[in-house]
């Protein structure tokens, strides 16, 4: 699968959408849910705010901030697959005391309207999408003035033994256990889509492009993964 293809991407999402938690918590032995609340920390969801989950999923990082902004506040979690989508929703429907929304739409042309958020993540998801600028643009239009976003995904290791040990935890551990679920194809995409994928150091430099007064790359987990923390 070509990295960065829109209509590929999706499919693959829809493919492995009823796996994709578990996968998830094994891969990363449960690290992610750290991750991604250390990438809640910077945006400070507050009761009332309307927030924004592009790259959704199925939905776990908008349901923690559905659970910070009650009990006036809303959540969009917006995803270009419909199955992870369905998988929120079901999800969705056993917590009805939180305000969360579900949108179909690609990240870059989200149809949101312009600085309508208080804030936004996306979590693994800048790396799927065709023109990552184009992301950012997106991001930077739809935030409210001094809104803040956070990016967060994999942190790109051209050399040296951060490569290596990224290289090897992708191909001896991420695929083979993928692999056992069925996906194996689907997970060695993963490594293409790094190939093709802006340094920390590059992202800032294009989210400062686009508009952010603030761009501060964060490096996580021995620099394997990162966080791009924003401020328009």
């Amino acid at each position: 699968m070509k990295p960065g293809d829109p209509q590929a991407v999706r499919v693959m999402f829809e493919e492995i959408a009823s796996s994709y938690d578990t996968l998830n918590d094994l891969l990363s032995l449960r690290l992610h849910r750290v991750w991604k609340r250390q990438a809640l920390s910077w945006i400070k969801p507050q009761p009332g705010q309307c927030l924004l989950d592009l790259c959704c999923g199925t939905g776990d990082v908008s349901f923690l901030l559905a659970e910070q902004v009650r009990p006036n506040g809303t959540v969009l979690g917006v995803d270009t697959a419909i199955l992870p989508l369905q998988t929120a929703e079901l999800r969705a429907a056993t917590q009805p005391w939180l305000c969360v929304r579900w949108r179909q739409a690609d990240a870059i042309m989200t149809g949101l309207t312009k600085s309508s958020i208080d804030g936004a993540i996306m979590a693994y998801g800048l790396r799927n999408i065709l023109d990552p600028m184009g992301g950012l643009w997106e991001i930077h239009r739809v935030l409210k003035p001094n809104g803040r976003a956070t990016i967060l995904d994999f942190n790109p290791q051209p050399t040296g033994l951060r490569a290596y040990f990224q290289q090897f935890y992708l191909r001896q551990l991420v695929v083979p256990i993928a692999d056992y679920f069925g996906l194996k194809q689907h997970y060695n995409y993963v490594e293409g889509s790094l190939d093709r994928f802006p340094t920390g150091q590059e992202q800032e430099e294009l989210a400062y492009k686009v508009g952010f007064r603030i761009a501060r790359y964060i490096p996580l987990a021995g620099g394997q993964m990162g966080l791009l923390r924003l401020e328009a």
